[in-house]
């Protein structure tokens, strides 16, 4: 059996350990993704759910969802000029310089944590300390919630060299937060600054006259144009590293190779001796010709807009139709190969043909056809969000009450309808999403029979255990099982089912948390 290793994570989720020792947990080792069979009996009633969870209404976007969370704090005892010193917003920042700065729903480390931010953000914070009970340096309220510890994971320095090294955090919002690359072999050195020539030379054998594999047109166009050097790249000094990231071995211009079948998310990348480097979301630097550029996946779900049943093509090579002046049905175009689209319910041709919302015929043998969901748990007649995945079909619906607003095609578990237990099929029952990540690491899915290391998977939110929902940058068989638990989704599906779910994660938080859960996932059969 194949599983994705997050050792931290269930940890803290197996036999009913406190919450200190799961903050102890984290805070030792910071937070990674994974997938795989946990221990937990899967699923549960939805009605053993707390009253309280706060839902998003249906219909509102995800600007809605996200303008929810800006509540305010600060008690009303407090004189008015004191309220004001601990609230976010006079023009006060503090910056992340930890892999995960966690954020606090108190001022101290006890509280719940509410999410984290990344190395190298910058948030808003309250221009007084809220006390400093176990944080020296204090505790900031930050927007739009929560406590920050200004200390190994955060500093008031906006200057910070862990800032300077960073010229840009994720592009939230787009199918890929990062640009992608995959190690060829050898694996990559991990460079500690822009290394010279001869740096380059005793490090990995190569010289200019030997040349180095091709980089090919098509690779430097995934990647797009290289960024110029800032000024902390162009003295060439040594990267520093955020709190929490690993360095194992450390040589004077490197930290080593990079694990072998590993891929990357890739910061920024700048040209430099006649070659291309790129810089990693833990401060690496990592020459990008031992490496290939992921190509993005043309797989992407359909938004419900009207009334009907969504349906993808799964076959190359299918015709559309529309009936001409006497009514009979002509080819009109074509219908892509994994294409989604809403059927009306009207046939032709004794069912052989599907009419779409779009005005189109398809013939009915190329679709699949997904099962809208039922309303086991009066879920939806609450008007709440919930989502629908089948693991006979591989396909997923999202609902907004007992409408469905959007589907896609996914990837689950290998071993399909088999026990989570002893296979790598995906855990079936009903969950609440708890966690989300713009990005996180992941260990051992797909990559290839020996993947060990997939950085920055994005948009990763679980529902149980080590089982998630997130984007898959390193295959592209949606609509066929793949993964090793886990359920999969093309990159575009899964940043706009991130910014559409519960609980939200704040602008320029990296991760939000909710115990109590967010929006329901039904998994079965």
């Amino acid at each position: 059996m194949t599983a994705c290793s997050f050792p931290e994570a269930r940890a803290w989720r197996r036999g009913g350990l406190g919450r200190s020792l799961r903050a102890a947990a984290l805070a030792a080792s910071g937070l990674a993704a994974a997938c795989g069979p946990g221990e937990e009996p899967p699923g549960r009633s939805a009605a053993a759910q707390p009253a309280a969870i706060e839902q998003p209404p249906a219909g509102a976007g995800p600007g809605e969802v996200r303008a929810a969370l800006d509540a305010g704090a600060g008690g009303e005892d407090e004189p008015a000029a004191t309220r004001e010193a601990l609230r976010p917003g006079r023009g006060d920042r503090l910056a992340s310089i930890a892999m995960r700065t966690f954020v606090y729903a108190a001022p101290e480390r006890r509280a719940a944590k509410l999410g984290y931010l990344r190395a190298g953000t910058v948030v808003e914070r309250a221009a007084a300390p809220s006390g400093d009970a176990g944080c020296p340096g204090g505790w900031y309220a930050v927007h739009p919630r929560g406590f920050v510890c200004v200390g190994k994971g955060a500093s008031l320095d906006l200057d910070n060299e862990i800032v300077a090294a960073t010229p840009a955090g994720p592009r939230r919002g787009q199918p890929y937060p990062y640009r992608y690359v995959v190690s060829r072999k050898p694996p990559p050195h991990l460079y500690v600054h822009l290394p010279s020539e001869a740096e380059q030379r005793r490090a990995e054998g190569r010289s200019r006259s030997q040349g180095t594999p091709a980089w090919s047109r098509r690779d430097e166009a995934l990647l797009g144009e290289p960024e110029p050097l800032t000024p902390f790249f162009a003295t060439r000094r040594d990267l520093p590293k955020p709190f929490g990231a690993a360095e194992k071995v450390r040589f004077p211009a490197h930290r080593g190779r990079a694990r072998a079948d590993s891929a990357f998310g890739l910061i920024s990348t700048f040209d430099w001796t006649g070659r291309r480097f790129g810089l990693t979301t833990e401060l690496d630097l990592i020459p990008v010709d031992r490496t290939s550029a992921v190509v993005p996946t043309a797989m992407r779900g359909v938004e419900v807009k009207t009334e009907g049943t969504p349906a993808f093509v799964m076959h190359h090579g299918v015709r559309t139709l529309k009936p001409d002046a006497s009514g009979e049905l002509r080819p009109d175009g074509w219908a892509p190969y994994r294409s989604g689209w809403v059927l009306t319910g009207k046939t032709a041709a004794g069912g052989a043909y599907a009419e779409t919302d779009a005005g189109a015929w398809i013939a009915a043998s190329a679709l699949r056809v997904a099962r809208l969901g039922r309303d086991f748990w009066g879920h939806a007649k609450r008007g709440r969000r919930w989502i629908d995945i089948s693991i006979e079909l591989q396909t997923l619906v999202a609902y907004e009450g007992e409408r469905p607003v959007f589907a896609t095609l996914v990837s689950t578990g290998k071993g399909e309808l088999g026990d989570p237990a002893t296979t790598s099929a995906t855990v079936q029952g009903t969950f609440f999403i708890r966690e989300k990540h713009v990005t996180a690491t992941m260990d051992g899915d797909d990559l290839s029979e020996t993947s060990v290391d997939l950085r920055d998977v994005p948009y990763v939110q679980y529902f149980h255990n080590s089982y998630a929902l997130h984007g898959a940058y390193w295959h592209d068989a949606f609509g066929k099982v793949r993964s090793s638990g886990c359920v999969n989704l093309a990159p575009t599906d899964a940043a706009w089912l991130f910014e559409w779910t519960h609980p939200p994660v704040p602008e320029g938080w990296h991760a939000a948390f909710n115990d109590k859960g967010g929006t329901l996932v039904y998994i079965h059969a």
